[in-house]
């Protein structure tokens, strides 16, 4: 049997559910630019989730969020307890 593995401590793009995350990738670039944070504080939220044990397939386990696109938004937070990001 050949079984492909999905990360469960990867976010969209990178484990392997091309389909979704090239949604998401659309609803990223059709988001209004002033709403995005900029893309170094993007990176460091990501780098986050990806280090934290509540992302689970791409999504937050906190909010059921997909993390790209939740910390993509300016004005959004983590939702964890200790507020990571």
């Amino acid at each position: 049997m050949n079984e492909r593995k999905i990360c469960k401590r990867c976010l969209l793009a990178e484990s392997g559910q091309t389909d979704l995350a090239q949604t998401l990738a659309e609803l990223k670039s059709a988001m209004p630019e002033e709403e995005k944070t900029d893309p170094a504080e993007y990176e460091r939220r990501l780098t986050i989730c990806r280090g934290c044990g509540e992302l689970s397939d791409g999504t937050c386990l906190k909010c059921g969020c997909y993390a790209e696109f939740r910390a993509l938004k300016k004005r959004m937070y983590c939702p964890h307890e200790n507020k990571k990001w």
